[in-house]
């Protein structure tokens, strides 16, 4: 056996030090603590800005907007410039990156991750992957179809998947919101019920199976899901080292299988699969040249 080489370089420590990471991310974008306290919501100019991951506006510490929320407010309306910022800026961290956002940057896997820490049985959801077609239901109907046929006299849409599914929502914004201002907690009717309802199933889903909002439920996953294959981030698997010994598949808690798929739609990009290979023969590089990354010059990221 070839032993694994040692990473040195600083994409690698990020890599290996993903809870680190999604905490500093989480931080950055919920920046504004003491308006938990207040019962308010920041709306500075930096709102105006998307951040990568699910992150909801009216969150009190919310530093920039949601790009599910902004784009399915716009996207019914080509008269906003703000709608085609809000699509490229998409396009462009799916392109640069793909669903590493999912993760490393969005707060609402970092949340997930956490919950599934949490001591209990763990159920597989190999078995459950038709599911995972759902999120991609939900980009098409609830965020883009509705976006564009149900709109206002200007042009604007209501945040349907926002309002109505999103357990974020409530998390970040609903329920915050609702302890601190008495205002807000005396409107709470049916729609907090509900979302609050989706917030509880999830939580005991996300102790028992990995990640299930991310897998089956998550519109902005599915966006970034579909430029895993073209974006510049990119894994790739040495086939004179690999000895097919299906570690990585039994690693990976998205159940993807690495040694025959490395861009695969699932794939978050975590590096777990990285970490198990005895060979070494998992890489990745910022280059999509497959050639460049099997080139012991390249350095693993």
């Amino acid at each position: 056996m070839v032993n694994k080489i040692k990473e040195k370089n600083y994409f690698s420590k990020i890599r290996t030090n993903r809870g680190t990471v999604q905490g500093l991310a989480t931080f950055i974008t919920n920046i504004h603590l003491p308006n938990f306290f207040k019962g308010t919501i920041y709306t500075g100019k930096a709102k105006q800005v998307c951040v990568p991951g699910l992150n909801c506006y009216s969150c009190p510490g919310a530093t920039g907007a949601c790009p599910i929320g902004s784009f399915q407010a716009v996207v019914g309306s080509a008269k906003y410039k703000f709608s085609y910022y809000v699509t490229g800026l998409l396009i462009l961290f799916g392109v640069a990156v793909g669903r590493l956002i999912c993760g490393f940057l969005c707060p609402f896997g970092l949340f997930q991750d956490l919950l599934h820490k949490i001591p209990s049985k763990k159920l597989s959801t190999e078995k459950l992957k038709f599911l995972r077609y759902i999120k991609y239901i939900m980009l098409i109907a609830a965020v883009w179809l509705l976006g564009v046929f149900i709109t206002d006299k200007i042009g604007i849409s209501a945040p349907y998947f926002c309002k109505y599914v999103c357990p974020q929502g409530i998390l970040e914004g609903g329920i915050p919101l609702s302890i601190a201002n008495t205002s807000v907690r005396a409107t709470l009717g049916k729609l907090f019920a509900w979302k609050s309802m989706i917030l509880i199933i999830t939580l005991i889903l996300s102790i028992l199976m990995y990640r299930p909002f991310c897998k089956w439920i998550c519109p902005l996953g599915a966006f970034y899901s579909l430029f895993n294959k073209i974006s510049l981030y990119q894994y790739s698997v040495d086939e004179s080292l690999c000895i097919n010994c299906g570690k990585c598949k039994r690693t990976c808690k998205m159940d993807v299988d690495m040694s025959k798929n490395q861009t695969a739609l699932e794939c978050i990009r975590c590096g777990k699969c990285v970490d198990v290979c005895p060979t070494g023969a998992i890489s990745t590089s910022l280059s999509r040249c497959v050639s460049c990354s099997k080139n012991k010059k390249v350095r693993e990221i």
